[in-house]
């Protein structure tokens, strides 16, 4: 199965704007995933992502990378 966004992002294959080509594909798609599942996110990234912004994504994404 191919990587989802998160699991590419923090492995340094793409950018953090890659995240809109695949929120595009998502839509564009014939999956059963959520937007969430499809990007590989989980509940907290994706309320931060919703409510927040894509800064507040990308912050808790980065704090996963210094970890």
């Amino acid at each position: 199965m191919e990587k989802r966004f998160k699991e590419k992002y923090l492995a340094g294959e793409i950018e953090f704007e890659e995240i809109d080509s695949y929120s595009q594909e998502w839509g564009f798609s014939d999956t059963t995933d959520t937007l969430r599942e499809y990007l590989g996110l989980n509940a907290e990234e994706e309320d931060a992502w919703v409510s927040v912004g894509d800064v507040a994504l990308k912050e808790l994404l980065n704090q996963q990378l210094r970890s």
